[in-house]
């Protein structure tokens, strides 16, 4: 292992727990804009003195500026550094950081704030190499969580040699440290429905039951699940909401559902399998929230191959369901490597946890890959 990736890694894991208790403490749920200021203020004091900060409009309005953190180098190459600082956790339900054993449990401790703190510590090891690139950004968004917009930063970065995301990491299954390289596209499905309203005891049979419609639509999208099929499609409903009052038929309501697939064509087929009516009650389906694939397998095979021969392990190529920046920056960098983040669990609840044993290796996966790609 070269002293670089060596000195680099002792850095940052001797900071990483501090710097980890000082993002988790920040209660940031997506679109709270108080939240995301606090949590941009703390990553930028965290970043090197060499780094220029700039605030860009964030993909969804309403929510607080995203951060660009650059420097600028002497060399050739460009890349990208990319993550987010929202968490799906409400405020009420904010825990911060404690360790119980080898675990660092918090809100959005692994999703994904353990991560920015690796990306910090990249950071601050090209800080101090600057004929190594042309320039090395950080990107922080705040909505990665809950997008309902198109993603605004991908053109920035086109042409770009290289895009590295820190969402959680994880294993191969021969246990050697993995990365991410594809991702399904992802969508989420809303279905509207509107029927009448009327007294549920003296009068049930006059109202048309908007919750029963929205459960049939319900059965119905889940019918096109079809995880093994052509399309490795994934259809789950997961919010219903309907009815006001115990005594009185819904005349209205909505329900949402997560839809996953290698194609994102795929989709169409369960927005089209949602009736237009069911007993009386309209329903009205869309699609709210999608997200590209990713498959950069190909295109990344040589970076992985180096890297593991720099740290002399190898480093695996895997996939994984879930969505994130990193397949919206792929359109514009074929060259995205994802999940360099800590190993973990618990993502998306209060008892979110990142696993102290993993911040070594995983550090030295996201500098070995730093410098295969810049040829440190």
């Amino acid at each position: 292992m070269s002293g670089f990736i060596a000195a680099a890694a002792d850095e940052t894991v001797a900071r990483a727990e501090r710097e980890l208790e000082a993002l988790v403490a920040v209660s940031s749920p997506s679109g709270d804009r108080d939240g995301a200021e606090e949590a941009v203020a703390v990553a930028a004091a965290l970043l090197p003195a060499q780094a220029a900060t700039q605030r860009l409009p964030c993909s969804s309005p309403g929510h607080a500026d995203d951060l660009l953190a650059v420097l600028e180098g002497t060399g050739e190459r460009r890349l990208l550094l990319l993550g987010h600082l929202d968490t799906v956790v409400s405020h009420d339900r904010h825990r911060p950081l404690e360790r119980a054993g080898e675990r660092l449990e918090g809100s959005g401790a692994i999703d994904m704030k353990g991560g920015v703190v690796l990306a910090l510590g990249v950071m601050r090891a090209l800080a101090g190499v600057p004929e190594a690139f042309a320039q090395a950004a950080l990107l922080l968004v705040c909505d990665e969580e809950w997008r309902r917009a198109a993603f605004a930063h991908a053109p920035r970065f086109a042409g770009w040699e290289a895009c590295l995301c820190f969402e959680a990491g994880q294993c191969g299954e021969a246990g050697e440290e993995g990365v991410v390289v594809r991702r399904k596209a992802a969508c989420t499905l809303r279905v509207e429905a509107e029927g009448v309203s009327a007294h549920s005891g003296s009068a049930p049979d006059r109202g048309r039951n908007a919750l029963l419609a929205l459960g049939a639509a319900a059965a119905c999208v889940a019918s096109r699940h079809a995880p093994h099929g052509p399309d490795r499609l994934t259809v789950v409903p997961t919010i219903l909401r309907s009815g006001e009052a115990f005594n009185v038929v819904p005349d209205r309501g909505e329900l949402y559902c997560d839809l996953r697939a290698d194609d994102e064509q795929a989709f169409a087929v369960v927005l089209d399998a949602v009736p237009r009516r069911h007993d009386g009650v309209s329903l009205r389906a869309e699609t709210i929230r999608v997200w590209p694939g990713m498959n950069s397998r190909r295109a990344t095979a040589g970076a992985l191959a180096g890297a593991g021969r720099r740290l002399g392990r190898p480093v695996a190529a895997m996939e994984r369901g879930g969505a994130s920046d990193a397949s919206h920056l792929a359109t514009a960098i074929p060259l995205t490597i994802d999940g360099l983040g800590p190993r973990g669990g618990g993502a998306h609840s209060p008892r979110e946890y990142v696993l102290t044993e993993s911040l070594r290796p995983r550090a030295e996966v996201a500098l070995a890959l730093t410098a295969e790609l810049l040829g440190l």
